[in-house]
Parts: structure tokens; C-alpha cells; sequence
């Protein structure tokens, strides 16, 4: 059966389970069980059980819970509310407000945690609650937060440059030194497309409360210290290899007790409360991640990302053109792979076309990471858009609908990613 056939069967599979109501981490379990039984020699069942408790035993994946109990811890004591009144002086000056804090607290935390889900469900986590209350629209909150939070991946320290850079035998550290100038390109398009949308609709735009001088606002960033303490500490943890990202985040929780314990906002219902909160989200996202790990080895067997791969390998394209099919390429597999198995799964196939090219393979590292980052937003497999609707109860055709402009901010920082590559290349080439 050929490839389309196949590709064909498992989309509407996935379609039809999700329109019946299944839920996702289900739908993709059963997707992949499907593929499997139908396309492939290997037992479905033998297969679900190992990927299942192999993904659910992750050691890496401990940091996950562990950052989305911090979230919620600072989400249910006065940390988050400190927070919003420390950035809230600097931001009201801009169009559009305190919708920069989406994307400045996002771009803070994604040198935390290297995830973007884990910085969704973090900074939406303390966002939402605060934005909502204060009468911004919903699809703006949701859909600068869907954006800014896949900067987990690209800002360092980031797992899928870890992936990456161990699959092309390139240097990590320059990895990470590349993709700092592009996340930071990022979070100032983000920023500037609420800007542009603020100076067009702002009666959608609430009232700054007061006007500030300089020395008034300089006094409300003492409100910032609580949460500076505790990012502080979490990233001087890694930087300076004092704990892996794992140790980190059980930092950030202890430091988020004590901070909240001092502030005289820790009882035994807000403790009890977040952790709860904590185990219902991420028990949510295991579910999803587990089932993607089935489907991620379903497609394996099956041979449909290397078939592709060798598709788009035996065109012989020029390098522009290559770079252009590539983007198509990734984009595709997005819908249906989380990020480190696309990679896992193609570049064996891919890195010696891109070599062949003259592509640089640290740039195309950071150009790989941001179409990956482009997939966490695209549906029907959009791994953030899942977080999202799992906070949010909105549909996912909705929260798709609201980050399509920054799928398209991220299609542009590709663009100049191409014709300036110096915004990769240079800051590794100074080490």
C-alpha cells in the first residue's frame, strides 16, 4: 500500500476519534494501534506497553511536573499577583499593555526550562488568571501565550538542541549560543505584532490604571524581587552546573514555598490546592505525551518519515529551494510527531543532504528548532494547543485560529534567518 494510502487512512482516523469526543492522549494511542496493526509486522500491544512506561519513567521528564507545581504554586499565593504589579509600570507605556508580560515572562522561563510546555502551562498558569480579571480579550491572552511558550525550545537550555546536536556531532554549547539572538528576534516580533494590533484596536485595550514617573516605577519593581530570587536561582543552578534542568526544577518549587512561605500567602489549602492543580495538568500532558510516543513509534515501523525523507533527498534541489521543501517537510511531520522524534526519526537522512548543500549545520540547527517550535502550534497534533485547551476549556480549532499570526511571525524570522544567517552564526563564532 502506498505511502499517500496509508497517510491518508491514519488522518482520518485521527480526525474521527477526535471529533467523537476521544480524549487526545487516547486518540493518538489509538491512531498509532491502528498503523500498527494494519501497516506493520510488530504486536501493537507489545509495543504500546513498552513506549507507554518508557515514556511515563523518563527521568527527563520529571522537570515537566516539577516546573508545572512551581507554576501553580506561584499561581495560588501572591507571587504571580507580585509579579503582574512589578512588569505592569514598565509595559503600560506600550501598546497593548500587559500583554507583554505573555511574552517577556514566557522568554524569561524558556532559559528555565528548555520547554515549551512546560512554559505554557507555567506562565499560563499565572497569565490567564491575571490578564482575564483585567478585562484583555481572551483570544489575544491565549494566543500570545501559544506563541511566546514555544520559545522553550529555541532559548537555551533547550532538550531538542541537546537531540540535535548529538544527532549532527556538532557542538552543544554552540548550539545553545546560536539560539539566543533568534529567540530573542522572536520575542520582539511577538511583542511588536501586539503593539501594531494595539494601535489599531484600542478600545480593546484596558485603561492603564495610573501614570507613573520613573522613581514610582523603579519603587514597583520592588514587587519583582520575589519572582527575579526565583528564576535566579533556578537558571544559576544550571549556568553554573551546580543542577541538571531535572534538579533545577525541584528547585524552583522549594524556592517557590519559601518565597510564597515569607510572604504569608502559604497555607495548607493553596499548598494542597497547586499540588493537586499540578497533578490533574500534568497527568493531562503525560497522557498526551504517551500517546505520542506510541505514535512516534507506530510511524517508525511503518517507515513514513523516512520515506518522506527520501523523497525530499532524491529531488536535487538548490539550497534555497531545499531549505523551502525542508520547512514544508517538518511542517508536515509537526502535525502528526512531537518535535525530538522528528528529528530523531529524519535527520540520519537529511543531515548529509543539507551537508552536501553547503548548509551550515548550526544554523540549520536553529532553523530545524523553529519550524519544530511552528509545529507546537499547528494542528491536529499542536502539542501546545493541547496544553492550552486543557486550561483554557476552549476548542482547539479556536486556540489554533488565535496563534495563526505568530505561526506566521515565526514563518517571517525564518525569512531573515535566511537572508541574514549572521543571526545564528555569529554569537557561536565568537566563542
Amino acid at each position: 500500500m502506498s505511502e499517500f494510502v496509508v497517510t491518508t487512512l491514519l488522518i482520518v482516523s485521527l480526525f474521527a476519534l477526535l471529533g467523537s469526543g476521544v480524549w487526545i492522549g487516547l486518540t493518538l494511542a489509538g491512531v498509532a494501534w491502528i498503523g500498527m496493526e494494519l501497516f506493520s509486522p510488530r504486536p501493537a500491544g507489545d509495543a504500546m506497553a513498552i513506549t507507554i512506561w518508557g515514556s511515563a519513567s523518563s527521568w527527563t521528564l520529571t522537570a515537566l511536573p516539577l516546573f508545572v507545581w512551581m507554576g501553580e504554586i506561584l499561581f495560588r499565593t501572591k507571587l504571580s499577583e507580585s509579579m503582574f504589579k512589578g512588569l505592569a509600570p514598565w509595559v503600560n507605556a506600550l501598546p497593548g499593555r500587559l500583554l507583554h508580560t505573555n511574552i517577556l515572562g514566557c522568554t524569561i522561563f524558556a532559559a528555565v526550562s528548555g520547554s515549551s510546555a512546560a512554559t505554557c502551562a507555567t506562565i499560563g498558569k499565572m497569565s490567564i488568571p491575571e490578564l482575564s480579571k483585567r478585562g484583555y480579550p481572551a483570544d489575544k491572552i491565549v494566543g500570545s501565550l501559544g506563541g511566546a511558550s514555544t520559545l522553550g525550545l529555541l532559548i537555551p537550555p533547550s532538550i531538542i538542541m541537546i537531540v540535535y546536536g548529538v544527532a549532527a556531532e556538532v557542538s552543544i554549547a554552540k548550539l545553545f549560543m546560536a539560539g539566543v539572538v533568534p529567540g530573542l528576534l522572536l520575542g520582539a516580533l511577538f511583542s511588536g505584532y501586539i503593539m501594531v494590533w494595539a494601535l489599531f484596536n484600542p478600545s480593546q485595550v484596558p485603561l492603564s490604571d495610573t501614570r507613573l514617573t520613573l522613581a514610582q516605577k523603579l519603587v514597583e519593581s520592588r514587587h519583582l524581587i520575589p519572582v527575579v530570587l526565583l528564576i535566579g536561582g533556578v537558571i544559576g543552578t544550571i549556568y553554573t552546573g551546580i543542577a541538571t534542568a531535572t534538579e533545577a526544577a525541584a528547585v524552583g518549587v522549594v524556592g517557590a514555598l519559601v518565597l510564597s512561605a515569607a510572604q504569608g500567602s502559604l497555607t495548607w489549602a493553596t499548598f494542597r490546592d497547586s499540588l493537586l492543580g499540578a497533578t490533574r495538568l500534568y497527568c493531562m500532558i503525560a497522557l498526551i505525551l504517551s500517546g505520542a510516543a506510541f505514535l512516534t513509534l507506530a510511524m517508525g515501523y511503518i517507515g513514513l518519515p523516512r520515506h518522506l525523507a527520501e523523497y525530499v533527498t532524491g529531488l536535487n534541489l538548490s539550497p534555497v529551494v531545499l531549505i523551502i521543501a525542508l520547512a514544508l517537510f517538518y511542517m508536515l511531520l509537526g502535525c502528526f510527531l512531537d518535535g525530538i522524534s522528528m528529528i530523531v526519526l529524519t535527520m540520519g537522512v537529511i543531515l548529509p543532504t543539507v551537508s552536501a548543500a553547503g548548509i551550515d549545520l548550526i544554523w540549520f540547527g536553529v532553523f530545524v528548532v523553529i519550524v519544530v517550535e511552528m509545529a507546537q502550534i499547528t494542528p491536529p497534533v499542536g502539542f501546545n494547543l493541547f496544553v492550552l485547551q486543557g486550561m483554557t476549556k476552549r476548542e482547539i480549532t479556536w486556540i489554533a485560529k488565535v496563534t495563526i499570526p505568530y505561526f506566521f511571525l515565526m514563518v517571517l524570522a525564518l525569512a531573515l534567518l535566511w537572508w541574514f544567517p549572521q543571526i545564528a552564526t555569529w554569537l557561536p563564532g565568537r566563542m
